[in-house]
């Protein structure tokens, strides 16, 4: 008897190892999947403040956990069982969608830059003189969460490709794990973002040298962090949009750019060793923003053509 107890407890410990290091695969998966989403995630993290511009400061807080909401059902409900359909019975798929929404994201990304070359428009002051403040914020709050479709839909199917050739399971807890951290970090971050003007103002006025100080340099870094946020956005976009094309061209066996832009990163890496891995990402991650701007590029430019017709 305390031979059998013994070696169930064995058997038991056993199967609480074999778990928690399980966990740790999951936990780890979860963190690259994310990282290699990181793209997107700046992407979002730079519009959604956007959606709060024109509106009074007591709504927005509101407004971003609204949005919040109808990200994590986008994710959820509508994207994640559509990820895992996929990956059970169709995984060839993957591939061609993933490359379709770097397209996606590149085309985003080229019509932000031509935007800004000629110079755009105040969107909120134009809607608030045609909306009552209800009809404007319910109108930002459906834009945005349509909007976080389409980027959530990338950061799910970028998620899974990650994550592809782990049991159906692990990418089901991989999926939602990052559903949840990335939709608390991006709109934790955009709370800040938002508030932030406040909280200077709200520094400023206080009683310490130092207090005031810090507010008031608050109050005059946000129009920077949004600026900084809307040109690292755009490039994110283009690298991890041109990044998914190029990969996806490997995928299928054409290898004339991706083995160009490959053999250009490891000959930079060679040549300075001591920071040879940051040389070889910033290598692809160039040659990724080429082909996502071109790409981009010729996408802007067929709708032009298009409309004008």
């Amino acid at each position: 008897m305390p031979s059998g107890l013994i070696a169930l407890l064995d058997d038991v410990a056993g199967i609480v190892k074999l778990t928690a290091t399980s966990l740790d695969d999951v936990a780890a998966a979860a963190g690259k999947a994310g990282t290699k989403a990181a793209g997107v995630v700046i992407d979002d993290a730079a519009v959604t403040p956007r959606y709060v511009m024109g509106l009074t400061p007591d709504r927005e807080l509101p407004i971003i956990w609204k949005i919040a909401k109808g990200s994590l059902r986008n994710k959820l409900l509508f994207l994640l069982p559509a990820a895992l359909l996929i990956s059970a019975l169709a995984p060839w798929l993957l591939p061609p969608l993933l490359m379709l929404g770097g397209a996606f994201l590149c085309y985003e990304a080229a019509e932000k830059l031509l935007e800004a070359i000629q110079g755009g428009h105040d969107v909120a002051q134009e809607a608030l003189k045609t909306h009552s403040s209800a009809d404007l914020e319910n109108q930002k709050v459906s834009s945005a969460i349509r909007t976080d479709f389409i980027l959530s839909g990338e950061i799910m199917a970028i998620s899974l490709g990650t994550v592809a050739a782990e049991p159906i399971w692990e990418q089901a807890i991989i999926l939602v794990a990052v559903a949840f951290l990335i939709t608390a970090g991006v709109y934790g971050v955009v709370g800040f973002i938002v508030k932030m003007d406040d909280i200077g103002l709200h520094l400023a006025k206080g009683t310490s040298t130092a207090t005031r100080v810090v507010g008031r340099g608050m109050v005059k870094a946000m129009p920077v962090i949004m600026s900084v946020l809307a040109v690292v956005g755009t490039a994110a976009m283009l690298w991890v949009g041109g990044g998914l094309i190029v990969h996806g061209l490997h995928e299928f066996h054409w290898d004339a750019i991706p083995g160009t832009i490959h053999h250009a990163a490891q000959a930079a890496a060679s040549a300075l060793p001591a920071i040879g891995p940051l040389i070889d990402w910033t290598v692809n991650a160039i040659g990724g923003a080429i082909v996502g701007l071109v790409v981009g590029g010729i996408i802007v430019a067929a709708l032009h053509l298009f409309k004008k017709h």
